[in-house]
């Protein structure tokens, strides 16, 4: 019998495609597949578990799914992800909401959970972490002009503050041949901006027996029908000088780089098990902008983690005035359970904490409003993402703006343009952090 399933995807865009495989797997079996949780059969709700204020959204969201099914507006709740994962012997004493579980390594065991569901059983999956199956079809979700292509699961990085090896497991890339065939399905279905997925990229096809690299695997993508191609998550001990090659020498390859540092100081970046120096940070921006003079580089850092001092902070934000990276998302120390920093001496006040990602939040927007008022009077290339009815105008991303991160471009135009066109707007102003323009004809 079909049933109608909702779907609901929290965390990130790793996250996103697993939920886009469990949906293709669901329909193939015959089911109904919706994103409205009130009158569904069940909602497989897929969580995120990875810090504190991910826990709670999920927590949220089962509670809310719960009033659903006391109103009798929806029959199951399935709970999958991350947090399922993390916490199942929590989740059965304290969420009664939930009536069955996925752990990371059961995604493909969507459909038989759902009809155990519907058949009257708590059907809970919780496979191998280290052995899932990563290729197959998904029902992409995303506007039909951007997709994510995800390119290995899992982490086998260590750092000290991360739960996430122990919950996808260990690095698994997937093969050259199954990354290139559901590419080339996106790039036939209408996709003009890839944006290339993994918990660290760089480290793609040393775990393979045929040894390839993220530096050939970028090539073969640059020869599919994408106009742009956006590279998620380098580590930035692992940039190649290869990889570096190539990014500045196609055209398709976009120069925005979301390079991960987490900190500056040498003893806070070995309390955090990084692999990299403060001087060797430097010498990779600085191999990065001569290669690319245009290059936008994107980062995220963590305040507060134990053993941070005012020294080592004042030492990362001299190295922000200094660097002058255009764009950073910064974190308060999340000490989680079962990593080896929520064990560390030296534990940072979290009210002091907080203070200090309000100073950096504070420094780096200044950073990036000068990055803005550089923009003024230039033409850029723009993804046009429709029109805003709310702004009165048109809206879309530069290359130095990805999905759902950063800011976007409010232009206006004479005539229709449609989502999905690439058009060149010349910058005219700023708005609260975005940039604004007209069409240059």
């Amino acid at each position: 019998m079909p049933y109608k399933i909702a779907f609901i995807s929290l965390g990130c865009a790793k996250n996103l495609v697993n939920t886009e495989q469990m949906m293709a797997l669901t329909r193939a079996a015959g089911h109904t597949v919706t994103g409205e949780a009130e009158g569904a059969d069940v909602a497989v709700l897929n969580t995120c578990g990875f810090i504190e204020s991910a826990k709670s959204e999920a927590i949220d969201n089962i509670i809310q799914l719960g009033e659903l099914k006391q109103a009798g507006k929806l029959k199951k709740l399935l709970v999958a992800g991350c947090l399922s994962q993390r916490y199942p012997e929590d989740i059965r004493a304290e969420l009664p909401e939930v009536d069955g579980m996925l752990g990371t390594g059961s995604y493909t065991d969507v459909v038989a959970a759902v009809e155990g569901l519907m058949a009257g059983e708590r059907p809970e999956y919780f496979a191998d972490i280290h052995r899932t199956y990563e290729d197959g079809e998904r029902l992409v979700t995303t506007p039909p002009y951007t997709a994510y292509l995800k390119i290995a699961e899992g982490c086998s990085n260590g750092c000290a503050f991360c739960i996430i090896p122990k919950l996808r497991g260990r690095y698994r890339s997937r093969s050259m041949e199954a990354l290139l065939d559901e590419a080339r399905k996106l790039a036939d279905s209408g996709v003009r901006e890839i944006i290339v997925i993994a918990q660290d990229i760089t480290r793609y096809g040393l775990d393979l027996p045929e040894k390839t690299s993220l530096a050939r695997l970028v090539e073969e993508l640059c020869k599919l029908e994408f106009h742009w191609i956006r590279l998620h998550y380098l580590y930035p001990e692992a940039v190649t000088d290869e990889l570096i090659q190539v990014i500045a020498s196609q055209p398709k390859v976009l120069h925005y780089l979301d390079i991960p540092i987490q900190h500056c100081n040498d003893e806070m970046l070995k309390r955090m098990r990084r692999r990299n120096t403060k001087a060797e940070l430097e010498r990779l921006f600085a191999r990065l902008r001569s290669a690319m003079p245009d290059v936008v580089i994107r980062t995220s850092l963590i305040c507060g983690l134990p053993g941070e001092g005012e020294a080592e902070f004042e030492e990362l934000c001299a190295f922000l005035q200094e660097q002058k990276l255009q764009r950073v998302g910064v974190f308060q120390f999340s000490p989680e359970e079962g990593t080896l920093a929520a064990a560390m001496e030296g534990q940072v006040d979290p009210d002091t904490a907080a203070r200090r990602v309000e100073l950096v939040v504070d420094l780096q927007s200044r950073i990036m409003d000068k990055y803005n008022e550089d923009r003024l009077g230039t033409v850029m290339e723009v993804l046009c993402e429709g029109f805003d009815a709310a702004e009165g105008c048109y809206t879309g991303r530069t290359y130095a703006d990805s999905v759902e991160i950063d800011g976007r471009v409010l232009f206006t135009a004479a005539g229709l343009v449609p989502a999905g066109e690439f058009v060149n707007v010349r910058i005219t102003g700023v708005s609260d952090g975005d940039l604004t323009g007209e069409i240059e004809l």
